[in-house]
């Protein structure tokens, strides 16, 4: 109430210090004929209709203002905004944010904006609220009766600037203003249009930073639900041993403990090895070149029990590779393919070589055979190799590989090769390192 009363007595008294102003100056002229009876009567008739035109329109402005900001103070009836916003954007972003806001305010004329400067100039049609809308910025003499600000300018403008408030942050000074000077605003009002102005755009960069977050969180969630099929169809891969194989190693392991106890001893204490191994490891828990290589030769010690002469076995893993870390089950995929693709189908058997070596800043692991090669019979159906591939790119991007070659003179190659890394130096990809191998 008391902002209200201070607003309409400073435009009363700067409208009626103007009235008195002309009549002393006019005195001697225009009134000269007059009386000064008829000149006190006709000055205060016309200081009474001065007065309530100029309170009407401030009543009015008063008004519109209590609707449009809920409250009445000395900072809303301002014919001048200025909000200070902060923006959790880089600056970039933050001035892109507001100047699509300012684009899209109802009224919009002219928008000048320099990305470099991080700044927006705008003017912006003056909606009469009371009149014909946009009429009075077209130049329709009717629009706005005599209202308090018939004589004030038809355009609102907007100064908006972005200061970088750290990496990831913008602050936006926004200022939205008539566009005559300010000493205008001793006379006239705007019937809160740029306190309008201020709102809409605040509203707006409210509505697209929260726009932004749900979309963030959405990818997020994404994410997460992405993460977390792929660390449930990995490690039911892991938990997979061949039911094949396990089945021979018991039936082989079940014929020698009649025929050879001994021999059924080793080939049990293999699979318990191999099993051990095997087991779905949790999801920060990577393996090694070294704890890999155990499984292989667990898995190939019990083959050698079965296979007899016809596979043989030849390791070259230097002790200094041991402790790089490695996908789980990776080069036991690669063994057995060896095995059932290679050495199975050929009927004298043959060799397996495991290899690694330091190639600059990567370690290559690869395994070889002499079996069958690349021949129809040998072939298999690529699934196991495809998903060799597919957790290579899952867990290292760019920064690993695999290939296969035909092996001279007979047989195939398979080499893997990841960023050299041991425990404590490098987290690698949680999902991909927990997971297992898919068998062909």
């Amino acid at each position: 109430m008391i902002a209200s009363i201070l607003h309409l007595g400073r435009l009363l008294l700067a409208w009626l210090g103007c009235y008195l102003f002309l009549c002393i100056l006019f005195n001697e002229t225009v009134f000269e004929p007059l009386t000064d009876r008829d000149i006190g009567g006709y000055a205060a008739l016309l200081a009474l209709l001065l007065g309530t035109w100029v309170a009407s329109g401030v009543f009015s402005h008063i008004r519109r203002v209590r609707l449009v900001a809920g409250s009445v103070n000395g900072s809303t009836l301002s014919n001048r905004q200025r909000r200070q916003i902060e923006i959790p954007f880089e600056a970039g972003e933050a001035f892109d944010l507001i100047d699509a806001a300012i684009r899209e305010l109802p009224g919009i004329e002219i928008v000048d904006s320099a990305r470099d400067s991080l700044q927006v100039r705008a003017k912006v049609a003056r909606i009469d609220p009371y009149g014909s809308g946009h009429g009075r910025a077209q130049g329709d003499d009717r629009a706005g009766g005599w209202a308090l600000d018939r004589f004030g300018a038809h355009r609102n403008q907007i100064l908006a600037t972005v200061t970088p408030n750290g990496d990831d942050a913008g602050s936006v000074t926004l200022i939205c203003e008539p566009e005559p000077a300010a000493w205008t605003d001793l006379f006239l009002v705007d019937h809160g249009t740029n306190l309008e102005n201020a709102e809409a755009i605040g509203r707006a960069i409210t509505r697209r930073v929260a726009e932004r977050r749900r979309g963030e969180a959405a990818r997020v969630r994404q994410t997460a639900t992405e993460k977390e099929l792929t660390v449930a169809k990995l490690n039911l891969l892991h938990a997979q041993v061949e039911p094949h194989f396990l089945y021979n190693t018991l039936a082989s392991a079940q014929v020698l403990t009649r025929t050879d106890p001994a021999r059924a001893d080793e080939m049990l204490g293999n699979l318990i090895q191999y099993l051990r191994h095997s087991l779905p490891r949790t999801e920060d828990a990577p393996s090694t070149i070294g704890e890999e290589l155990e499984r292989a030769r667990a898995y190939l010690d019990i083959l050698k029990i079965r296979m007899g002469p016809r596979l043989q076995l030849q390791v070259d893993v230097p002790e200094a590779l041991r402790g790089v870390l490695f996908p789980s089950m990776m080069l036991q995929t690669l063994v057995e393919n060896a095995i059932k693709h290679g050495l199975e189908p050929k009927p004298g058997g043959g060799t397996i070589w495991i290899l690694a070596r330091q190639v600059d800043s990567s370690v290559a692991v690869t395994v070889a055979d002499d079996g069958r090669g690349f021949t129809a019979e040998g072939a298999g159906t690529g699934v196991g190799l495809r998903n060799v591939r597919e957790r290579l790119r899952l867990a290292y991007g760019n920064a690993a590989s695999f290939s296969i070659v035909a092996n001279f003179p007979n047989g195939v190659a398979a080499t893997i090769t990841v960023p050299h890394a041991v425990n404590g130096t490098t987290t690698l990809g949680g999902a991909v390192m927990a997971a297992g191998a898919y068998h062909e």
